[in-house]
């Protein structure tokens, strides 16, 4: 039985025939929709626990954008920097250099897989005039300290946005929606791919309404009164069908998420000589399962990875290689010493995980990590 990585399962549009046609009777397909609204609506009622606001973007390249635009003072000065992890997606490095500024890569912590608050402090004290903005990766779903960048924030004058791509509808250690109560706008993406999973959407918390009033502006071409611009903007819209698609998802989401929190503690006691990440929340929507290899593996992953494709078990590497590695950001942005980066991902294989994967699939999945294990050590 072949076990793919992962098996996107948005809601079928075939089943959606009334609602679909409500839409179109209306005559109104995007612009902030009524759909829309509704669905804005519900995310902070059964997310945010009716603290804050909230905008949809079409992606969450698109919501990081905005708001590190919006952080941004006119005159930049000498503030060139975004200071970030490279153990993330090309995403976030990728939205801070279409805004101006040039990735500063930070280590991460090595249990975590997090910013180390400690190299972010060190950052800053070598480089405190020259950075614009910090953008922590809650990484896989995992809960960051919001505290801690509030506070540093405050502290240093240093605006912060939150990547919060997988992490919409984790559950902080108070078991309070991830991100509830931020004044930092906090950015979640509804890929496909993702565990709520839409087509193309994202969506942009803060606490601070008038925050999502301003970055709503930017995200309809800036315009601060109709079609007159007043800010910096785009098109970042999303349009009612894409809204009707994550209500629906909204509705199956506890389900989906107790599922797969079943999944990713399954893998960890049935696969206990591979290091786990530790988990700061009260609940993580797992998008896949990651861990890292056993040291005597790290430097087999390739044939480790090959024999499970071959047993028809789909894996993949997620973030390896880290950006600093990568061509584009090697030429381009600059980095302290990354040894905890470096050593997470040598070492990370990313398991399948999906809303309908069963126990048994996940048993067949183990059995091949174990037995590819076995194999990858007797090779020479």
């Amino acid at each position: 039985m072949r076990i793919p990585f992962l098996r996107p399962s948005p809601p079928p549009l075939s089943q959606l025939t009334a609602e679909l046609e409500a839409i179109e009777a209306s005559g109104i397909f995007t612009n902030y929709g009524p759909v829309n609204t509704q669905l804005e609506e519900a995310f902070i009622s059964r997310i945010f626990g009716d603290r804050g606001a909230c905008m949809t973007v079409c992606n969450a390249t698109i919501g990081l954008m905005l708001a590190i635009r919006q952080a941004l003072p006119e005159n930049l000065g000498e503030r060139r920097f975004a200071l970030m992890p490279s153990f993330t997606f090309a995403a976030t490095a990728q939205a801070a250099m279409w805004c101006g500024l040039t990735p500063l890569f930070c280590d991460i912590d090595e249990k975590t897989w997090m910013l180390s608050h400690g190299h972010v402090c060190d950052l800053i004290q070598t480089h405190r005039h020259k950075i614009a903005v910090i953008i922590p990766y809650a990484t896989f779903g995992n809960c960051l300290n919001l505290d801690f960048y509030n506070e540093l924030s405050a502290q240093e004058g240093i605006p912060v946005v939150i990547d919060a791509a997988a992490s919409l509808g984790s559950l902080n250690s108070l078991g309070t929606g991830f991100g509830a109560g931020s004044a930092a706008p906090v950015i979640f993406s509804m890929h496909a791919t993702k565990t709520f999973a839409v087509a193309e959407a994202g969506l942009v918390y803060s606490a601070n309404p008038d925050l999502i009033r301003q970055l709503r502006a930017m995200s309809n071409f800036g315009f601060g009164t109709p079609h007159i611009s007043t800010m910096p903007g785009l098109n970042g819209k999303l349009p009612e069908v894409l809204a009707l698609m994550a209500l629906k998802k909204l509705d199956e989401l506890e389900a989906l998420i107790e599922h797969r929190e079943f999944l990713a503690n399954r893998y960890r006691k049935m696969l206990p000589d591979f290091q786990s990440q530790h988990m700061t929340g009260n609940r993580t929507t797992n998008q896949f399962t990651s861990l890292l290899l056993p040291e005597t593996l790290v430097e087999k992953r390739a044939q480790f990875l090959a024999l499970l494709a071959k047993k028809g078990i789909g894996s993949a590497t997620y973030f390896s290689p880290h950006l600093i590695e990568q061509p584009y950001f090697k030429k381009r942005c600059s980095a302290s010493p990354l040894d905890n980066t470096d050593k997470v991902s040598r070492g990370i294989v990313s398991l399948p995980m999906s809303d309908k994967m069963t126990l048994a699939e996940l048993s067949q999945t183990c059995e091949c990590v174990r037995s590819s294990l076995v194999e990858a050590l007797d090779t020479h």
